[in-house]
């Protein structure tokens, strides 16, 4: 990992090792290189790397004669919005998500609002490596204005999803855990918005995160004990850059993050306006598919990837989407993973149905998942796939993300990994021991080729 990684939709590396700010500069000038005319939103997450990268990426957009909107410190999903409020050319933001502290990265988004799809992302990536860049003359460089406040747009938008008044006379009492990322700024104002009585943790933007910034049950046993403590009824806990929300219930249970979109999928099915088709990607538990299916609507599953699940949304004009790492998308707001739509989808969902986050994850449909992994080489990933579709011969088999089989009651994804000689193995099942035996049936097969 200590090499720099670039995908299609940005990079990620150390920052002063493999992201250097000769890196930051070149990636966004061969970014600026192929979008349309119009400004740029830059914006960061909160790490402390950020404000240094934010001044190299904005200084080589502007001698490409670009306009840049300084956003600063703003989420993920808010970059998404305001690329649109500003009728902006595209956006850059600065972060490496729920990477360590030496981390940091470079997201792309396009003109559109969303995260560059592969198609244009690698033409980015292939732009980066040709080196090209369009520097200008002195009398052609653009400007930086800083953005009085970038998170109101995006703020109206996900309150026009919900019944405000309904949850504020609620008054649920609530605990927000930013860990000193993005999420704060804007998961303030909102839970005001709603009249919730608020227990803010890690509001402040300085990227000191208090624990590890993956929002997993082993990283949040404080915080979960702070729900419970502060006898809030859920506790909300955001990952940096705050596209991704993972929940905790009042008795201080990590629900987690596949139930943020299953709850938001529950959520959509019950209003007739956003009561339609679902996108969610390969690894996504079935939870989602169950409660549309129940509403009598379509889900379809797109390869893992936030720019996938949206081109599928886009392609299936489906009513709502995302992923199992607690993003999901709705198309109201913007086609990024938003936490603050979680937020406010799952505090109406309360308020509607009077009943409490542990009952209303307890009485989603009982899945469990698993996930292992193994080493193997690029090469030995065709041999295994026809070997396990072979072994399932009753499962049905897709390849165009890895291999997924599935049957009516369970799923197993075998994906190589991007970046590792690795093969990731993730199975779902109504029980536990389902599930592993899944992966362990894979991983016994994968032993065998090697």
């Amino acid at each position: 990992m200590s090499d720099l990684i670039i995908s299609v939709s940005g990079l990620r590396g150390i920052v002063g090792t493999s992201l250097t700010p000769e890196v930051a500069v070149r990636f966004v000038a061969a970014f600026a290189s192929k979008l349309p005319a119009g400004p740029i939103i830059v914006a960061r997450d909160g790490r402390g790397s950020g404000r240094m990268l934010k001044q190299a990426i904005i200084a080589s957009l502007t001698a490409c004669g670009r306009d840049c909107l300084d956003a600063d410190v703003a989420a993920t999903p808010t970059v998404g919005v305001l690329v649109g409020e500003r009728n902006a050319a595209g956006a850059v933001q600065i972060s490496a998500s729920h990477n360590p502290p030496p981390y940091n990265g470079i997201k792309l988004f396009g003109p559109d609002g969303r995260v560059l799809d592969a198609v244009r992302g690698a033409s980015i990536r292939d732009a980066y490596f040709a080196g090209e860049a369009a520097w200008c003359a002195f009398d052609q460089i653009g400007s930086a204005t800083l953005e009085a406040d970038p998170h109101s747009a995006h703020l109206d938008k996900v309150l026009a999803t919900v019944n405000v008044d309904a949850i504020a006379k609620a008054k649920h009492r609530v605990l927000l855990d930013s860990n000193h990322g993005a999420g704060g700024l804007l998961g303030k104002r909102l839970l005001e918005a709603l009249g919730c009585e608020a227990v803010i943790v890690g509001d402040e933007p300085d990227g000191n995160f208090a624990h590890v910034p993956e929002p997993t049950a082993e990283n949040l046993t404080e915080i979960a004990a702070q729900v419970r403590k502060h006898q809030c009824s859920v506790g909300f806990c955001q990952d940096p850059d705050a596209d991704r929300l993972a929940l905790v219930d009042g008795e201080g249970r990590y629900i987690g993050e596949e139930y943020t979109l299953a709850l938001c999928i529950k959520h959509a099915m019950s209003h007739a306006a956003t009561r339609g088709s679902i996108v969610i990607n390969g690894a996504t538990s079935g939870m989602s598919e169950r409660l549309a299916a129940a509403a009598d609507v379509e889900s379809f599953r797109s390869s893992v990837g936030e720019a996938n699940v949206a081109d599928m949304m886009i392609a299936t004009q489906a009513k709502y989407g995302g992923e199992g790492n607690g993003g999901p998308i709705d198309p109201r707001v913007g086609y990024v993973r938003d936490s603050f739509v979680g937020m406010a989808q799952v505090l109406d969902l309360m308020t509607a149905t009077g009943q409490s986050l542990a009952e209303l994850a307890d009485g989603l449909p009982k899945l469990h998942i698993h996930k292992s992994k193994a080493e193997v080489s690029a090469e030995k990933l065709p041999e295994l796939f026809e070997a396990l579709i072979a072994l399932h011969d009753d499962a049905s088999a897709s390849t165009g993300d890895g291999l997924r089989l599935a049957w009516a009651d369970k799923w197993l994804l075998v994906r190589g990994s991007n970046t590792e000689p690795i093969v990731r193995l993730i199975a779902e099942a109504e029980t536990e021991a389902e599930a592993k035996s899944l992966c362990d049936t894979a991983a016994a097969k994968l032993a065998e080729i090697q």
